[in-house]
């Protein structure tokens, strides 16, 4: 863990938030290549859930929610954590993450403590004019459920993706960006038919498993945790964690819980009336019916949903955790790589002329970065420094695929050499095959 920290800081993926003033524990800055790899892993989530299927709509719902969602939901009551405090250290800890330097005498009675984060709405601050932070982006998908079937006259089984901010006032944020207090999920409320719910549960949980194998992100790491039915979440039938093996231990990368029809029915309206088999909360304030209707036999039916659910900070430390490498050369001595899979990689290619300021040279590779950054494939680099070894070492380290050197005799065959990061092998490409060379790469 401290050489990738040590690396995302060098390299500008991760910087601790508010670093010049202390830090603030918990909260973390991505850098101008961090912020490109994490836009490209939501992107390749999206791209999953909602291009490549016929059958998911997207939404992007506020961070803000009123009281009355998370009162239904459960969160008021149960999204807490108890806590206790060390006599000895005087530190606070989750009652489960008390580190082994505290003796038990030491500790205070565990107490609960709830993790939501309030905020003021409204020109006067009062107890009633509030809302929370989100603490998932799950809700607000739910909430809306009528609005997307009215406007997309979509029929069960189909899903509603979400990719944003939440919010957890956690009590120990730890493991660099594993845990914190702010962070990003790639959520999926997929509605389906009671009594087809297991089916999917299990095509859900192996689309997610070959989903992560595709980012790179190995098999041979994840472990699959079926939740026992005494530690499942109240509203849950069912639910299979990916546990990854994370350099601080396995740990959850995503989970994807059979969640009934407790979330619908909770927030609907009418709910005498609707046969939901979940225990919910009464409500009387909905003003929506979040059900569908048979139109042959008239009968109400709340679907069933399947949520596959994932941390987009999880999932970049996980990545990054796969490719990082550093390999023995055989001149003895060693080098850092990052073998990320090209269409995550921050900078998709980086044009290097051979002599720095060279006009001749520097003109060809402007015209080739120009061109490359024309395909919409991501981030090209022009890298006008002169020192090519030091170029493929930096390079390397950012997972960087391929580098793309413009030399002398570049002015008289209109060729470049290619190098490929992982094998480090150099070819000569024409300049106009190269668009399709860099295609063929990152879309395949």
């Amino acid at each position: 863990m401290e050489e990738l920290v040590a690396l995302c800081k060098r390299r500008g993926f991760i910087f601790q938030s508010n670093e010049i003033y202390g830090g603030l524990q918990g909260l973390y800055d991505y850098g101008p290549l961090g912020v490109e790899l994490k836009n490209n892993l939501k992107q390749a989530w999206w791209r999953e859930m909602v291009f490549d299927r016929d059958d998911v709509e997207g939404l992007d719902a506020s961070i803000l929610t009123k009281p009355n969602v998370l009162k239904f939901s459960g969160h008021e009551d149960t999204f807490s954590d108890p806590m206790v405090d060390c006599k000895s250290c005087n530190q606070r800890f989750r009652a489960d993450q008390v580190p082994d330097h505290c003796k038990e005498d030491d500790l205070t009675e565990p107490r609960q403590f709830n993790l939501m984060f309030k905020t003021a709405v409204g020109p006067v601050e009062d107890k009633d004019s509030f809302a929370y932070l989100r603490p998932e982006t799950a809700q607000n998908i739910f909430t809306n459920f009528k609005n997307v079937v009215d406007s997309t006259s979509r029929k069960v089984p189909f899903g509603i993706a979400q990719i944003g901010k939440a919010f957890r006032n956690e009590i120990t944020p730890r493991n660099f960006i594993f845990r914190v207090r702010e962070f990003e999920q790639m959520e999926l409320e997929f509605f389906v038919v009671p009594g087809t719910d297991d089916e999917w549960h299990k095509a859900w949980v192996d689309a997610r498993l070959k989903w992560w194998d595709e980012q790179g992100v190995s098999d041979e790491n994840i472990e699959l945790y079926h939740v026992p039915k005494d530690e499942l979440a109240h509203y849950s039938k069912a639910t299979v964690d990916i546990m990854y093996k994370f350099p601080h231990g396995l740990e959850e990368l995503e989970g994807i819980a059979n969640r009934t029809d407790f979330d619908l029915g909770s927030h609907s309206k009418n709910q005498s009336e609707l046969n939901i088999q979940a225990a919910v909360m009464e409500n009387n304030e909905s003003n929506a019916r979040l059900a569908t209707q048979n139109l042959e036999t008239k009968e109400w039916c709340v679907p069933y949903v399947i949520e596959p659910s994932a941390g987009v900070d999880r999932g970049v430390l996980a990545v990054l955790n796969e490719a990082y490498k550093v390999e023995d050369l055989e001149d003895g001595k060693t080098r850092t790589v990052l073998n990320l899979k090209p269409h995550l990689s921050p900078i998709k290619a980086a044009v290097i002329p051979l002599k720095k300021n060279h006009d001749g040279l520097v003109e060809i590779a402007s015209n080739i970065k120009k061109n490359l950054q024309q395909l919409r494939l991501g981030r090209i680099l022009l890298e006008n420094s002169g020192n090519i070894g030091k170029s493929y070492r930096r390079h390397d380290e950012i997972g960087t695929p391929l580098c793309i050197t413009v030399d002398f005799d570049s002015l008289e065959d209109n060729s470049v050499t290619v190098r490929d990061r992982d094998s480090m092998k150099q070819t000569r490409i024409e300049i106009s095959k190269l668009s399709k060379y860099l295609e063929d790469l990152i879309l395949n």
